[in-house]
């Protein structure tokens, strides 16, 4: 257990260039030991997740980076701690840091190519109610990205957790952002669940107010 005590002494330093140093540890061992990583995950995390949403910067972006690599090389060994990943993952993605900013994206990339993708499916749904900006557009076209494999597999998830998020755009409860991106992530959306789902979709908006049933249509061309 030498290695973990050492890791978490690390991660939870004073000064950001151990912490740092804690980050790039986790990673090390994820290589050269992922049983003791993923047979620990849950307790890693609680020292690992603080640092995704480090106060400074250069330890968060390290953070999310490391994140996006051992996503890969865990995989399914993560399964455990989806709700903290996903959660620490997009809290970033309005980051004015770009170097933050795009660490994030490439973590949830990985989590995209790597994770279970109806538990993510969920998770997402879940954080984009507390989300915002672009942020709230890119954790949406994850979602989009993520509809015709969940589907496949889990319709009632995808009805259940992708429907929700097309209705808000069409309601026009999305907002603020900009308009023009709006209206491009709605659409996309819409066609990825229209592709699955077929006339199913035009059903499920009929219980709808008229202003979802009317953006739907004109999205169809229908």
């Amino acid at each position: 257990m030498k290695p973990l005590q050492k890791l978490y002494h690390l991660l939870e330093a004073k000064e950001f260039q151990i912490r740092m140093e804690g980050v790039a540890l986790l990673l090390d061992l994820s290589k050269s030991r992922p049983q003791l990583i993923s047979t620990n995950i849950t307790q890693i995390f609680d020292y690992f997740d603080l640092r995704l949403c480090d106060t400074h910067k250069r330890v968060k972006e390290k953070a999310l980076d490391v994140l996006a690599e051992i996503i890969g090389l865990l995989e399914d060994a993560l399964s455990p701690v989806i709700i903290r990943l996903v959660e620490g993952i997009t809290k970033n993605l309005n980051s004015k840091d770009p170097g933050v900013r795009a660490a994030a994206v490439r973590a949830l990339e990985g989590s995209i190519a790597h994770l279970d993708k109806v538990s993510l499916m969920k998770e997402l749904s879940n954080q984009r109610k507390q989300l915002s900006g672009e942020a709230l557009l890119v954790v949406t076209e994850c979602i989009t990205v993520l509809v015709e494999w969940v589907y496949a597999r889990s319709p009632e998830v995808v009805e259940r957790y992708a429907l929700p998020v097309l209705w808000s755009f069409l309601e026009n409860k999305a907002l603020p952002v900009r308009s023009a991106s709006v209206r491009t992530v709605a659409t996309k959306l819409a066609l990825a669940l229209y592709e699955v789902m077929g006339t199913k979709l035009k059903k499920c908006a009929a219980s709808k107010p008229p202003r979802v049933q009317e953006n739907l249509s004109k999205i169809l061309g229908c």
